[in-house]
């Protein structure tokens, strides 16, 4: 399930980042967790997306923990290093590529700039497991991931990310994941237009 590239749902990741941003200014740590981040398009988005609207400074107390099952055992590296084809890179905008990716050695490559980089973390995880890989997030995404799953596995993965957001912390989903009826009292949608909650 590693299909994914940059940018993808940009209005919901938009969105979540508009409200989110005022909501953490200020504070000294700023932790996010992207589950089943694939091979890492969507955590470097959200991290190019949030370096562009709190600055250089506030940015700097952001940390992504990118997460998957990765049986493949090729994302930590992918991620780490940041390199990916150009061919994958095309959907971007042109002044944002520009700004934060650089060429590799490796004709054809290109790599995302350090500062952006250095923000991320992979590790393995199983959502079914159903055990959080930390507490206190303040906005946990997890999109194109939950519609492979069982529906009462997809309220359990839920109530296992309600449990380490922090207060007011924010869930974003798929577009085409509507929050299950069983959890309309632990969340309130902050826009009818997209999938992103903010936690009661």
């Amino acid at each position: 399930m590693a299909f994914t590239y940059f940018f993808r749902d940009m209005q919901t990741l938009e969105v979540a980042a508009d409200n989110f941003v005022p909501a953490v200014m200020g504070r000294k740590y700023v932790h996010i967790w992207d589950a089943g981040c694939a091979m890492g398009p969507e955590p470097y988005s959200l991290a190019i997306i949030l370096a562009e609207k709190m600055g250089t400074f506030a940015f700097r107390n952001v940390r992504i923990d990118a997460t998957d099952i990765d049986e493949s055992n090729l994302f930590k590296d992918i991620i780490t290093n940041g390199i990916y084809p150009e061919e994958q890179l095309r959907r971007i905008p042109g002044e944002i590529f520009s700004k934060y990716f650089e060429k590799d050695v490796e004709p054809g490559y290109f790599r995302v700039i350090s500062k952006i980089r250095k923000c991320l973390s992979f590790q393995k995880h199983d959502l079914l497991s159903f055990k959080p890989i930390g507490e206190n997030y303040s906005m946990i995404v997890c999109k194109n991931v939950l519609l492979h799953f069982k529906e009462a596995e997809r309220i359990e993965i839920i109530n296992m990310f309600y449990k380490a957001l922090t207060g007011r912390g924010y869930l974003v989903l798929e577009q085409t994941q509507k929050l299950p009826d069983e959890l309309t009292g632990l969340f309130e949608q902050i826009n009818t237009n997209v999938q992103v909650f903010r936690k009661i």
